[in-house]
């Protein structure tokens, strides 16, 4: 069945359904049937006003007023040459949409770093200017540092921190960097080896050592870490558990790369 809009599309929200992806079938919501042609249309690369209308047979009046509201919501976004792009937005919530398999993927991994190392540990996320502990595998018994799922932390201090913005681009390092407890040194050291350590950062006695998981791509997504008091962890956490926190974060990396790897 051919489900193409005729060439000559009235303007206005009367116009008929777009040319949708051959995999598609109109919702009934014309607006969202519309949004979605121009995302399928934009999959093919950069792309016009002029080139956008013929690719999804949407009136111009319409597609351009879509079309700026889509960029206004960060879902497209114009290049150099004012062409249309798919935007950041889309990234983030591919990204958020990973984070149910990264979290379920974490539980055995955090508890086995947990009794190798034997104190507790946690998965980190970054949203927006906090980190938010995803996972976490407490310590049973004795003194612990206790960090409950969901728990929101400060972007300025703690180990976690400084690998969530290590390997950010330098506009958000710069940005990060402005009051944070830690400095560039320190974060070049992290970039450099791998693994950040922290001592009474985020709170006095407690000592931290985390690792970047990073995405199919290579990007920083999350950090593994674990902590605990600087009593039994030492002045230099690093040293003791580095390579076993790094080898967790390379572990629960191999686990997403697995799972988002084509089948077959």
């Amino acid at each position: 069945m051919d489900i193409t809009a005729p060439d000559a599309a009235p303007a206005g929200d009367d116009a008929p359904a777009p040319r949708l992806h051959a995999l598609h079938r109109p919702s009934g919501v014309g607006v969202v049937d519309k949004s979605a042609a121009i995302l399928d249309a934009l999959e093919a690369g950069p792309t016009s006003l002029a080139q956008l209308v013929t690719a999804t047979g949407i009136a111009r009046p319409t597609l351009h007023r879509l079309a700026s509201a889509l960029v206004h919501h960060r879902l497209v976004a114009r290049d150099l040459q004012g062409r249309y792009i798919l935007g950041s937005r889309l990234s983030e919530l591919a990204s958020a949409a990973g984070e149910d398999r990264l979290t379920t993927a974490a539980g055995p991994v955090l508890s086995r770093l947990r009794d190798a190392t034997g104190e507790s540990s946690q998965l980190f996320r970054r949203q927006a200017d906090s980190r938010v502990c995803v996972a976490s595998a407490e310590r049973p018994v004795g003194l612990r540092d206790t960090i409950p799922v969901g728990t929101r932390l400060s972007m300025k201090a703690g180990s976690a921190a400084q690998v969530l913005l290590a390997w950010e681009d330098h506009e958000r390092l710069v940005e990060g960097l402005t009051g944070a407890v830690f400095t560039p040194t320190v974060l070049a050291a992290v970039r450099r080896r791998g693994w950040a350590q922290s001592l009474g950062e985020r709170e006095p006695g407690v000592a931290s050592v985390s690792a970047p998981v990073r995405s199919p791509s290579g990007r920083v997504i999350a950090a593994v870490s674990i902590s605990g008091p600087i009593e039994r962890l030492t002045r230099q956490p690093g040293r003791v558990h580095a390579e076993t926190v790094v080898r967790a974060a390379h572990n629960l990396t191999e686990l997403i790369r697995s799972a988002e790897a084509p089948a077959g």
